[in-house]
């Protein structure tokens, strides 16, 4: 246990408050009902930061929290949807129906993952549960205030009413899309799956997964990815039994092994700067200040940022069907790109998987946004480099009569 550790936890999970106790114990909530002790008695250092205190025996050391935009829009364990139209078939599309007195957000959360279903949607002092559907596919969210009626049981909240719903989701998982399986017969078609590294490739494995069902290889071997589900991980990338290859590598002979290919490009900053974070910090964490400030970082750009563009390039000169998506456009336009990736995969699309992993796109490999670098790393010696790199990469697309890189990434 550290502070950071539980603030960051509590913050995920949009609560306002975070507090440590007895040294190792973390606790998270929205309102303060205690009153205070004096500071000398939070007087145990934290178990993983001795430098600091995480309260005392039976006394709390409160931290409020500045929540990210994303985190602010959790109550607790549920994630904030947004206000939706009523479906024109509620108890078909919402199959759980429930009348709360004193209706409140957490009782129709509870109720709802109670009945283990994914979305808590609220219309006044009725509760319905279900998951996304068809019917009720929480694409075209309505303006806020139409949803503004207050809870009965909670006056700061807001409960919708009959034409207009408050949607949440629960920490119940849609297992629509979680089964996944290797391919029933050997592909002898192998597909890649290239980036230059810190470019999205491990979420783009995970939303493949669940869009289509089958797991995705790997040129190489990670225990850690192989632990948190990626069982695709252990079979030798030549085996045919997986949906496409996780790859990094560059060259004329590691390429042509492959029969066609989707190529991830990121923008280099970003890319640069998580990979410098997965290097020094693994998957989920962080590089120290050390690390920034240091050497290791002015290193890190030199040898890396080259290898950015002509990762990229190689690919492009002799990859073979390649399919390009920007993880950029991905973000912003998840199902339309994911869609065109399975299809590329010579899979049909399942409109139900589709939705099921929209409810979980993250993943286990997220990074907090509360650890963001806040200032910029780069100096001007680093972009005058890069932003030539990123105008060849730009040009080698467009004389492929492919989509340049996208208008974020060129130099302004």
């Amino acid at each position: 246990m550290t502070v950071f550790r539980c603030q960051d936890n509590c913050a995920e999970r949009g609560y306002m408050y975070a507090g440590l106790e007895f040294g190792a114990e973390c606790f998270c909530g929205h309102k303060i009902q205690t009153a205070n002790a004096s500071e000398s008695e939070c007087n145990m250092q934290c178990k993983g930061e001795k430098s600091s205190v995480c309260g005392g025996a039976n006394r709390l050391s409160i931290y409020r929290l500045e929540l990210s935009q994303e985190s602010a829009r959790r109550h607790g364990s549920a994630i904030f949807k947004g206000c939706f139209h009523s479906p024109d078939n509620v108890t078909l599309a919402l199959p759980f129906s429930i009348s709360i007195r004193n209706m409140s957000v957490d009782k129709c959360v509870d109720a709802c993952t109670e009945k283990e279903q994914s979305l808590a949607v609220l219309a006044g002092d009725r509760c319905h549960c279900g998951f996304p559907t068809p019917l009720f596919s929480l694409h075209e969210p309505e303006d806020e205030g139409m949803c503004l009626q207050r809870c009965l049981g909670e006056e700061f909240e807001s409960c919708g009413n009959d034409e207009y719903f408050v949607v949440y989701q629960t920490q119940v998982q849609d297992n629509r899309c979680m089964d996944r399986h290797f391919l029933p017969s050997r592909n002898n078609q192998l597909v890649a799956l290239a980036s230059f590294p810190g470019s999205g490739n491990t979420w783009a494995r995970h939303l493949i997964e669940l869009a289509t069902g089958f797991y995705t290889g790997s040129y190489y071997f990670d225990a850690s990815l192989y632990n948190k589900g990626f069982k695709g991980e252990r079979d030798h990338w030549r085996s045919g039994r997986t949906i496409c290859i996780k790859t990094h590598e560059s060259g004329r002979k590691e390429i042509e092994a492959f029969h066609s290919t989707i190529l991830m490009i990121r923008n280099p900053y970003k890319a640069l700067m998580a990979e410098f974070n997965r290097e020094f910090g693994g998957h989920i964490g962080f590089a120290s200040q050390a690390n920034w400030k240091g050497k290791e970082w002015p290193e890190f750009v030199k040898t890396h940022s080259p290898w950015w563009a002509s990762q990229i390039l190689d690919w492009l000169h002799y990859g073979k069907n390649i399919y390009v998506v920007h993880y950029e456009d991905l973000k912003k336009d998840l199902l339309s790109h994911l869609k065109g990736m399975v299809q590329f995969l010579g899979l049909e699309v399942s409109e139900e998987r589709l939705l099921c992993m929209e409810g979980q796109k993250d993943g286990n490999f997220k990074r907090s946004e509360l650890r963001k670098l806040k200032y910029d790393p780069y100096t001007p010696e680093m972009k005058a480099n890069i932003d030539e790199l990123i105008r060849t990469v730009d040009a080698a697309l467009k004389k492929m009569n492919m989509t340049g890189v996208p208008d974020e990434y060129m130099p302004r």
